[in-house]
């Protein structure tokens, strides 16, 4: 079976580049399979969301000594940006050769960036227009690459000239999108294999926005939401002891802070001051936070009755390791064990 289809259940874990150094969060990902994860998801950062304790391995080079590591978890990114630091035919050839590596266990997920990863290069930081333009050109341009030799092409943004990809693996990288707004949202239905999202958001965005537009997008390419895997990254801090549940968020203030506050932050040092300036019922509010794990599973169960069929769980704990036996015993088979 290809078990980068949609016919059953997937239950993941998100590696967070911007928390931990690579060889500890490369001990984490081989143990998430060890604890009967299905799936490893890493981050794609050049800045964390925090300068004291930040990390921001590079998530391809990551990818590779992952594979190695494991032998049965698919893997992938959750999201890259293929438009300003990497070159499209960059992330064309270097997800090719690790499909080649790990074959039908590697997944592509893409999305339209932060500007935290990109204007520190120098790059300047457009509009959503022009950004969602580069992304589907991106996309369009990988597809090419992966499907045909010598691709000439001449775009808004990306040019090759007799470009051709001469290692690729028998069954195509899946390519998922990522979109928190309906536009992103109809085009990953459209054109993805995937859909990635996040949750703690408000009810009525997934119902009344998203799956709305997830399905239009699969409609109007003639297929259905069911031919996607419905990938959402879900953020939980689950733990016996609540007060450490709780401050477990703080690392990732960042989360609780509204679309605004972080408008045009591109510093780890001033994303990390105004994240301090929140309480810790700020920064958990977009977490899932408990201490029993039949109140826990009935929370997440929220996001299966959404559709999502590919539950990725981003813990913001230091204690990783912990956060994995714990899940992998007490969470993981109750989760399997609702009727679908």
């Amino acid at each position: 079976m290809d078990r980068s289809t949609v016919s059953y259940l997937k239950l993941g874990y998100k590696a967070s580049n911007e928390q931990f150094a690579p060889q500890e969060l490369l001990r984490y990902g081989v143990l998430a399979e060890e604890c009967g994860f299905d799936s490893v998801f890493v981050s794609d950062h050049l800045q964390p969301w925090r300068h004291d304790g930040g990390h921001a391995p590079f998530a391809m080079t990551w990818l590779g000594a992952l594979g190695a590591r494991t032998e049965r978890i698919l893997m992938g990114t959750s999201v890259l940006t293929p438009t300003f630091r990497y070159h499209p035919a960059i992330v064309a050839q270097a997800f090719a050769t690790l499909g080649c590596l790990f074959p039908e266990r590697v997944i592509l997920g893409m999305g339209t960036g932060e500007s935290m990863n990109e204007v520190p290069l120098g790059l300047t930081w457009p509009d959503g227009k022009q950004r969602f333009a580069r992304f589907r050109e991106a996309v369009t341009l990988i597809r090419r690459l992966w499907t045909e030799e010598r691709v000439s092409f001449d775009g808004d943004y990306y040019r090759t000239d007799k470009a051709t990809i001469y290692d690729r693996p028998e069954h195509q990288v899946p390519l998922y999108l990522a979109g928190s707004g309906p536009a992103a949202t109809r085009y990953a239905g459209r054109t993805g294999d995937g859909y990635i999202t996040t949750s703690g958001k408000t009810p009525e965005l997934y119902t009344d926005t998203l799956l709305p537009a997830v399905r239009e997008g699969a409609t109007k390419a003639g297929r259905d939401i069911t031919d996607l895997d419905m990938m959402i990254e879900v953020k939980v801090s689950f733990d016996h002891d609540r007060d450490a549940a709780l401050a477990a968020t703080r690392f990732w203030g960042a989360l609780g802070l509204s679309a605004e506050q972080k408008q045009g932050v591109e510093d780890p040092v001033e994303m990390q001051r105004l994240a301090d300036e929140l309480t810790v019922e700020q920064t958990a509010k977009r977490f899932i936070v408990s201490t029993d794990p039949d109140e826990h599973v009935a929370a997440i169960k929220t996001y299966l009755d959404l559709g999502f069929t590919h539950l990725v769980f981003h813990a913001p704990g230091p204690d990783q390791a912990k956060f994995l036996r714990l899940y992998g015993t007490e969470v993981l088979p109750r989760l399997r064990a609702l009727p679908r």
